[in-house]
């Protein structure tokens, strides 16, 4: 299901799926944000974050503190136009967000994160809360991911007025050559030589759009969709592509890097700033969200990645 698909007007109070948290009411929250002036989504000490000013705005209206799971953690100075994460309440809490107003919670909480946000700068908008399907979890029912990166090929092309969201790339950029690169990309791969390996964490995945096109402007407009990206995968193979697009290295570079699976210095990470996270889909069926969850927990587990690996030979 699409994010905007999901029942923002759920009746029931639904657990939150988990045998060790049957007191809790999982909500789900849609968000948007300029990463501009964040360092990345996840929390860190001392650092401005995404996931640090949403959980201190939801700290301050339920007055304990929160913990949210995201389905994608974006590095410092990505946007996302629909990002979606999850958190646990009490019941009690759940029925006391509406503070007597003829309310469904979900919007109830909707409209006093925005009223708390709203006093920032504007650069998170919160789109959506609702009451989610018993089982769901925002990282592992999610079906897939889709990004888009902007690249303004040439100092014509260069607007001071989009240069936040834009990737400046001196040179002209042959996307002839680009789309020959990323469709050698497309399926299930060991992605290691474009990815940051995280411990426990398999670097296996499954891209199935990768496409490079200029809009009417001029710009160049990548869109990739995958079932989940590794650290820093999207910005690596960008880089990789932009390589192969202005002359640097020869057709054909691009899949031998991936044939080798080794991370190594000859990988350079695009531009944060022209990166946005779009959109993120999850099952219609409210029991296949639950089932999605468990089999991507399941996928996930260390000692699965040799089987996986085995399965691709």
């Amino acid at each position: 299901m699409n994010t905007s698909a999901f029942d923002t007007q759920h009746p029931g109070l639904a657990p939150a799926g988990s045998a060790t948290e049957p007191a809790t009411v999982r909500l789900a929250i849609r968000i948007g944000y300029d990463g501009t002036a964040y360092n990345g989504w996840a929390l860190q000490p001392g650092l401005p974050t995404v996931q640090g000013v949403l959980e201190d705005g939801l700290a301050m209206l339920i007055r304990r503190d929160i913990r949210t799971v995201v389905a994608g953690r974006t590095d410092a100075g990505v946007h996302a136009r629909n990002q979606i994460a999850h958190f646990n309440l009490t019941p009690a809490e759940v029925a006391g967000l509406a503070r007597g107003a003829d309310l469904e919670p979900g919007l109830a909480l909707l409209r006093r994160l925005r009223g708390l946000l709203g006093r920032e700068s504007g650069a998170i908008q919160v789109h959506d809360v609702w009451i989610a399907p018993d089982g769901f979890d925002a990282r592992f029912s999610a079906l897939w991911r889709r990004y888009s990166y902007r690249i303004a090929d040439g100092p014509d092309r260069f607007d001071p007025l989009t240069r936040a969201f834009t990737m400046w790339h001196r040179s002209d950029l042959d996307i002839g050559l680009m789309n020959a690169e990323a469709a050698s990309l497309l399926g299930r791969h060991d992605f290691l030589s474009f990815c940051k390996p995280r411990e426990h964490a398999t670097t296996i995945r499954t891209l199935t759009e990768f496409e490079f096109a200029r809009d009417a402007q001029g710009i160049i407009v990548a869109h990739l969709k995958a079932d989940a990206f590794c650290h820093n995968m999207v910005r690596a193979m960008i880089g990789a592509c932009l390589k192969v697009g202005d002359g640097r290295e020869s057709p054909g570079w691009v899949p031998m890097r991936l044939e080798e699976a080794v991370r190594d210095s000859r990988i350079m990470l695009a531009d944060p700033r022209a990166l946005v996270l779009e959109e993120i889909a999850y099952p219609e069926d409210e029991q296949e969200i639950a089932r999605r969850a468990e089999s991507t927990r399941t996928r996930r587990k260390p000692h699965e990645i040799t089987t996986d690996l085995q399965e691709m030979r």
